[in-house]
């Protein structure tokens, strides 16, 4: 498996609780490679790593899946609501920016920079 479909395969086993970034990956498997628990091979041009031997043991002696922790007490019901809120915001906000007139995106500009706003009010119990 390679460091994409890793990334992939977290994301979905933590139901889109954790999806780790490139960034945060990558370095983690070199630093795993270094250590012995996993090897690497080239095909068909990508990195491909696999559990050695010592890796296998370490995994089965080792804490439950870190994705099994991301996921453990998420509302997975309230999560969703909020995914379509943000998603249909951000639809709705980019119709207005391809298609709306200049002064429709400035209008645009304001409700989505009010919204922040008034989002960190309500952390701060402020109305």
């Amino acid at each position: 498996m390679h460091g994409y479909e890793m990334i992939q395969e977290i994301a979905e086993r933590s139901g889109g609780a954790w999806k780790p970034s490139p960034g945060s990956v990558y370095p983690t498997l070199q630093l795993l490679e270094d250590e012995g628990l996993i090897a690497s091979a080239t095909e068909g041009g990508k990195k491909l790593f696999s559990l050695t031997d010592a890796g296998r043991t370490a995994a089965e002696e080792g804490p439950d899946a870190p994705w099994e922790e991301a996921s453990r007490g998420v509302d997975w019901e309230a999560l969703s609501e909020i995914r379509q809120a943000g998603f249909g915001l951000m639809e709705a906000f980019g119709q207005v920016w391809k298609t709306g007139s200049k002064e429709q995106r400035e209008k645009a500009l304001t409700v989505i920079n009010d919204a922040r706003k008034k989002l960190y009010l309500i952390l701060a119990d402020e109305d």
